[in-house]
């Protein structure tokens, strides 16, 4: 039995002007891995590919131990999905989506869509179309988790709420991994989000895989290395994964090891966020 519920092995995309290279991925059982990158880095184009709604040139994808292209129906009844737009009609009411929804999985569960609606704040009669971005949010996030759902693929689920809403979301997400055989891939660009709730992170950047790692282990193996113009010209910058000059200083990003303290004796160690280990590495790879 696979300890991954979702496996990536050199899946490549090409659209001429832009191409995913090469990406090897997988999502344990019982995780949240969050996948950052820029507006045009990939990660949507990744998700399309999980789901098979694009095909891709070369490699193999792994949805809970099944093929993507050859149980493809199968793999979608055990799926939960909210993309960045809603995929739901402007002229449905959330009770009519709840009797479509009946009617395309067999573990549709109406009271727990009802429920998550209530505690959502949204009126099962009301016309989508009169729905703010984050309602619309909400109404997808709710049938995603409401047919029994093994993996969540969700692609920036929290943009457009309120921080209370999110919080509440976030823990909602938590508890869908807690029994440690479910899992969640999620892109987002709220990095603080990822910060509090993600296991592992993943970058993409320019269709490339950068890293995919633990989140502790990123967020202790970095610092962000602070000094003045002066001190920065005595220093290699071979040695820095990426470079921010001011006119009053520098700060970059290096690994934290009694070594670099060594090396960089004399220079400010502050802890570095998820936020801005992700613009140092994107900047490190375009020095």
């Amino acid at each position: 039995m696979t300890q991954n519920c979702l496996e990536l092995r050199g899946v490549g995309k090409s659209y001429g002007s832009f191409a995913l290279r090469d990406v090897d991925l997988s999502v344990p059982k019982g995780c949240i891995m969050g996948l950052v990158g820029q507006n045009g880095a990939g990660k949507t184009t990744l998700l399309k590919l999980i789901l098979n709604l694009i095909a891709r040139d070369s490699g193999e994808i792994s949805v809970l131990g099944m093929d993507n292209r050859k149980e493809e129906m199968a793999i979608k009844q055990r799926l939960g999905v909210v993309m960045d737009e809603s995929a739901f009609h402007d002229f449905l009411t959330p009770q009519k989506v709840s009797n479509i929804m009946a009617g395309i999985y067999p573990n549709w569960d109406e009271g727990q869509f009802a429920g998550y609606l209530q505690r959502f704040g949204l009126r099962p009669g009301d016309l989508i179309k009169n729905f703010s971005r984050g309602m619309k949010a909400k109404l997808s996030i709710a049938a995603a988790l409401s047919h029994a759902p093994q993996l969540l693929l969700l692609d920036e689920p929290t943009s457009g709420l309120d921080p209370v809403v999110r919080d509440e979301i976030l823990d909602i997400f938590a508890e869908f991994i807690g029994d440690g055989e479910h899992s969640i891939l999620i892109s987002s660009h709220i990095t603080s989000d990822l910060e509090r709730v993600a296991d592992y992170i993943a970058l993409l950047d320019g269709g490339q895989l950068i890293f995919c790692e633990e989140k502790d282990a990123l967020l202790y193996g970095y610092s962000v290395l602070k000094g003045t113009r002066e001190q920065l010209e005595r220093l290699d910058r071979s040695e820095l994964i990426g470079l921010r000059e001011t006119s009053f200083g520098f700060d970059a990003l290096v690994e934290r090891s009694e070594e670099n303290r060594r090396r960089f004796e004399g220079l400010v160690f502050d802890r570095c966020t998820l936020e801005e280990m992700v613009l140092y590495f994107i900047r490190g790879k375009k020095r």
